[in-house]
């Protein structure tokens, strides 16, 4: 059990891992490109999530980094969600939680790399 904690907090602090590992699995598996690839891009946004609000409670010093990320998923799928139903007349629920979710994962590859950036200048800054 230990082991399997371990696992997956190693996997949290370095998302690509995951990608790395669905990706290859799926290639290795002889499945098309594009739908592995989006495959990998789904698993690894539940450990960007995780790793992005943990880098934003360590920078910000805060306890709500989680929350705040909840609460922009949940604006964005209801925005989205309005624009589909503006424009279709109805919300097809499958596409609105794929397109937030790929969209989630989007910010949270260049928000997990902007606060690595953010995290390092501030860890060597206060090592000086």
């Amino acid at each position: 059990m230990e082991f399997l904690r371990n696992s997956f907090i190693t996997i949290s602090v370095i998302p690509i891992v995951p990608f790395l590992i669905v990706y290859f699995a799926g290639i290795g598996l002889k499945k098309e490109k594009k739908s592995t690839f989006l495959l990998a891009m789904d698993v690894t946004t539940l450990f960007l999530l995780l790793s992005v609000s943990a880098l934003f409670n360590i920078i910000f010093d805060s306890g709500w980094g989680f929350y705040l990320i909840l609460l922009i998923v949940l604006i964005s799928t209801g925005l989205i969600g309005g624009a589909q139903n503006r424009l279709k007349g109805k919300v097809d629920k499958k596409r609105l939680l794929r397109a937030v979710w790929r969209l989630t994962f989007f910010f949270m590859t260049v928000s997990y790399i902007l606060f690595l950036f953010v995290g390092l200048i501030r860890y060597i800054s206060q090592a000086m």
